[in-house]
């Protein structure tokens, strides 16, 4: 066994730290390190807030941490942030808005860079999950970065999915309208001491309230607190009460998993083998002199490349 695991196993901050830097950097310890914790996991709950950018979600998580705890979960955050275009990784890094959290020794809190992946979910947020369900974290809540209706990518990575709206976004009935309707299990609109709340709150149970999913619509203020608490408990009751799904839930993610994986190969191979073949730029050449249409070039291209 690899002493980074032996090390997270136990429990140890710094091998926790540094074995999700591996997996989120896809350095080549980061297979090995799966391959030895993966069948220590399956214990964590993971909760994923998305929404709107500007939907107060740091804030949120920072006041539902401790409420969190006090129900008998040892808390972990992983926030997924936007991508530096200069150094590849997370522009926000520690969140200040989670400050408080982030002084509590027993709280584990790791900023993610999103790295262009669909939807503001890093492509190795679901191994870092793993990694803190082997160290004994048995609440993990996921951040994701605020990306309108693309935000629908959290819900394939995690077991309960918040979106979180607030009074005054602009883009608020339209992100209703595009998409995040259909795959939350709660919806909160935060910032409920701000007026609006009410005829949002009317809105989103209008919308979605009576539909199939049934799911939980709620307010909540991190500034006065109100709501706080319910969200927490009404979180706990969700993760218990559903338990008879999360086996075929968590088939559902592992498919998700398994043919993004997939796909990346095959992706990396087929750009490999582009790169290499020197048909690939004959194409190119008979589309600049338009000798044929990118489609006809586009399934000729494949054809020869499948069949090799």
């Amino acid at each position: 066994m690899l002493p980074i695991v032996k090390g997270l196993l136990a429990g140890e901050r710094r091998a926790l730290a540094r074995a999700i830097s591996i997996v989120d950097n896809d350095e080549p310890e980061s297979r090995e390190i799966i391959k030895q914790i993966f069948s220590k996991t399956g214990g964590a709950k993971t909760v994923g807030f998305t929404g709107p950018g500007g939907a107060g979600k740091s804030s949120l998580i920072g006041k539902l941490i401790p409420e969190c705890k006090d129900l008998g979960y040892r808390v972990a955050v992983l926030a997924v942030d936007p991508t530096s275009p200069i150094t590849g990784g997370a522009i926000l890094g520690d969140r200040v808005r989670m400050q408080g959290s982030l002084d509590d020794d027993k709280v584990f809190m790791r900023s993610m860079a999103s790295r262009g992946a669909v939807g503001g979910v890093s492509k190795s947020l679901r191994n870092a999950i793993r990694i803190l369900d082997a160290a004994g974290y048995d609440l993990v809540l996921v951040e994701s970065v605020g990306a309108g209706q693309l935000e629908v990518e959290i819900s394939k990575a995690v077991n309960l999915t918040v979106v979180l709206f607030t009074p005054h976004t602009g883009d608020n009935m339209q992100a209703v309208k595009a998409g995040l309707t259909e795959i939350g299990d709660m919806y909160v609109v935060n910032k409920s001491d701000l007026d609006g709340a009410n005829a949002l709150y009317q809105t989103i149970l209008d919308l979605i309230g009576d539909t199939e999913r049934k799911p939980t619509v709620l307010k909540a203020s991190t500034k006065t607190g109100r709501g706080i608490k319910e969200l927490a408990k009404s979180i706990d009751k969700f993760l218990k009460e559903k338990s008879i799904n999360y086996k075929e839930r968590e088939r559902k993610m592992l498919e998700d998993e398994l043919k993004d994986m997939v796909l990346n190969i095959v992706e990396e191979k087929v750009s490999s083998m582009l790169a290499r073949d020197k048909k690939y730029s004959e194409f190119i050449d008979k589309l600049a002199r338009k000798e044929i249409d990118p489609y006809m070039a586009a399934d000729q291209l494949a054809s020869e490349l499948l069949s090799r």
